[in-house]
């Protein structure tokens, strides 16, 4: 997995996919785009892959669009803007419907699509010092294909303040909107990636899976008779299944399940 713009390493069961444009404060192109939605569907079919962390070098995590994308965008006729505007929405949706869970390790300040990238992911450790802004609306522009995923982070509420004034809001703002779900000092920043990457490896790989796509298909949906029937019909596939009999034998019988290595 060897690309330009990105670089991806493995270490145990956990692939980090690291933003390397530094020079530009992280912003994507088109060539970014690409890239990241390659490599999240690469490591979605890779069974040695149990959680993907997803980094940034240099002082930003990402700055959104890169301003040079941007520049050429303008000259895009409207079929051009909608297939490069997919473009962006189907790399977001790499990232939120991969089966593997995915950690954020938020280094630095995320602007616009930055902060579509720290909402797409299902765990968020931001460093003390970073900031967020929705800063699409300055721009005479709106954070379309992001808002599924902020919304779903941020509520209406919040959404609503930050998507029309473009504010920049601080980490302990990103805390309480939940946005970020831990806040840390620099220094111990990947001491607490390592340490929910780790939580996440003694699972089993399946009931992550599993959970992860639990928790998407069941927020919002109305506690109806078919949500109890779907949600009855996954633990009962879920026990029936070689790790669920492993885990629960493992556990009766006081030893490690196999998973663990």
């Amino acid at each position: 997995m060897q690309y330009g713009m990105l670089e991806v390493s493995f270490a145990g069961h956990v692939a980090t996919v690291t933003l390397n444009r530094p020079d530009v404060r992280n912003a994507f192109n088109e060539t970014t785009i690409a890239e990241l939605t390659d490599a999240f569907r690469q490591l979605d079919t890779r069974e040695d892959v149990r959680a993907i962390v997803l980094a940034a070098n240099g002082p930003a995590f990402c700055a959104g669009a890169d301003l040079n994308w941007m520049k050429k965008m303008a000259g895009f006729s409207d079929e051009e803007n909608r297939v490069d505007a997919r473009r962006l929405a189907d790399m977001l949706s790499a990232i939120y419907r991969v089966s593997k869970p995915v950690v954020a390790r938020v280094s630095g300040d995320a602007y616009a699509g930055g902060v579509g990238l720290v909402a797409a992911s299902d765990i968020v450790v931001a460093v003390d010092t970073a900031r967020f802004c929705l800063s699409e609306a300055r721009l005479g522009l709106i954070a379309a294909t992001i808002a599924p995923y902020v919304i779903r982070a941020l509520g209406e509420r919040a959404s609503r303040r930050y998507f029309t004034t473009a504010e920049p809001f601080d980490c302990a703002t990103a805390l309480r909107l939940g946005l970020v779900h831990e806040v840390v000092a620099a220094d111990a920043l990947d001491s607490t990636i390592a340490r929910i990457a780790s939580a996440l490896c003694v699972n089993g790989p399946q009931a992550v899976r599993e959970s992860k796509r639990l928790v998407q298909d069941v927020a919002g949906r109305a506690l109806d008779e078919a949500l109890i029937d779907d949600t009855a019909r996954r633990i009962a596939r879920i026990r029936a299944s070689g790790e669920g009999r492993e885990g629960v034998a493992s556990f009766l019988e006081k030893r490690a399940p196999s998973w663990r290595d």
